[in-house]
């Protein structure tokens, strides 16, 4: 797959841009703050309807304007296909595919499928559990558009029903609410959470081995990377079980857990249980990554997760999806040592497509540099091809 064409408007810095592109390694150069990063975003976001730089959309859209508009033109195989976003901050975006409104913009997912590296990315060891269920759960929707669905369905019922316990818990308590429609929430929380829960176990079984072998040979063969899976579920312990739970018991654990956890919650205003409270555990060396790993061990971390995520997708192509997903380095090499920089290259060399940002060419690795690679010159609200 790769992404041969990309139109903009009203797009970050960007009032409009057409640009073509080709498989291979394309390398968009230019001075920071010129709008390199904002032409990979606008790829990423087709792809997982989310920015990995902002939460909201509001961003996106040019200033002075009240709305952004992302086409993508696709090659998977022997057919072409065009995807279009529109993005009006505070109301539903719109979407189409070969033209054809799509009944919910989530129902793009997965016709875009990319893997980006990013500055950000070193968050995902580093920072709160927050980035790494993300991490997992836009694995997740790429592996199995579906999954968009069931990740929006959860989120519409973490947010209701924590809405519930927040305004009637000071009445349910004293007796005078009414509990049976926070039975119902609790049904609906332990259903879909059970769902999505079953899928993040799953994706990590597959995970493990991709990552353990990536890591090692990002860092060369410094230690062993051990991913675990941190939930406050006692069907699942402290990390990721041998026998994997059917989705009836998870549920069925989640829904003891709500009960058991009711007066808390109610005490609280917050919900408490769920996989919205979980975690991806990053074990190095028989220790938590987090916290104990250096600069460039976490680097060595983040790089073996985004490797593992390219080798999940490219494995699951089909004879009509061969080449795996686009992938995307925004700027990351500036963040590498030079050993890091020339392993990362050479392990992504030999995908379809490779869009790379970077201040000045030498930035980019040999790898990836030599052998006809594009150049694309981006300046303030333009790019174009050099030469």
């Amino acid at each position: 797959m790769h992404v041969a064409h990309l139109s903009l408007v009203d797009f970050r810095s960007y009032a409009g841009l057409e640009l073509d592109l080709g498989p291979g390694t394309t390398t968009f150069v230019g001075l920071n703050g010129q709008g390199k990063t904002n032409l990979v975003e606008a790829i990423g976001y087709v792809a997982t309807l989310s920015s990995h730089r902002v939460p909201a959309d509001a961003p996106l859209v040019r200033q002075g304007a009240d709305r952004a508009v992302v086409r993508c033109g696709l090659v998977r195989g022997d057919r072409r296909a065009l995807v279009e976003l529109e993005i009006t901050p505070g109301r539903a975006n719109r979407a189409r595919i070969n033209g054809s409104a799509v009944r919910r913009s989530r129902d793009v997912v997965g016709t875009l499928r990319t893997v980006l590296f990013a500055p950000e990315d070193l968050a995902l060891v580093k920072g709160d559990p927050d980035g790494r269920r993300r991490y997992l759960d836009d694995l997740l929707s790429s592996r199995w558009p579906r999954m968009a669905g069931v990740r929006a369905d959860y989120d519409r019922i973490v947010r209701q029903r924590s809405a519930l316990l927040k305004s009637a818990g000071s009445a349910i308590r004293s007796g005078r609410g009414d509990v049976h429609t926070l039975e119902v929430w609790d049904e609906q929380l332990a259903t879909v959470g059970a769902e999505l829960l079953a899928a993040r176990l799953a994706l990590l079984t597959d995970l493990r081995g991709p990552a353990a072998e990536a890591y090692r040979a990002v860092s060369k063969d410094q230690g062993e990377l051990v991913l675990g899976y941190r939930s406050s579920l006692p069907l699942l312990g402290s990390g990721l079980p041998d026998r994997l739970p059917e989705r009836a018991e998870l549920r069925d654990a989640l829904l003891e857990q709500a009960l058991e956890r009711r007066g808390t919650e109610l005490d609280r205003g917050v919900c408490l249980v769920g996989p919205h409270r979980d975690d991806l555990v990053l074990d190095l060396g028989g220790m938590p990554a987090k916290g104990y790993a250096s600069h460039g061990e976490s680097w060595s971390v983040a790089l073996g997760l985004r490797l593992a995520s390219y080798r999940l997708l490219l494995h699951d192509g089909s004879a009509e999806d061969p080449g795996g997903p686009v992938l995307i380095l925004d700027d990351v090499f500036a963040e590498l040592d030079a050993g890091r920089r020339e392993r990362l290259a050479d392990v992504v060399a030999d995908a379809e497509q490779v869009l790379v940002t970077a201040a000045v060419p030498d930035d980019v690795p040999p790898a990836l540099r030599d052998g006809g690679a594009d150049v694309v010159e981006v300046r303030l609200g333009s790019a174009a091809r050099a030469g």
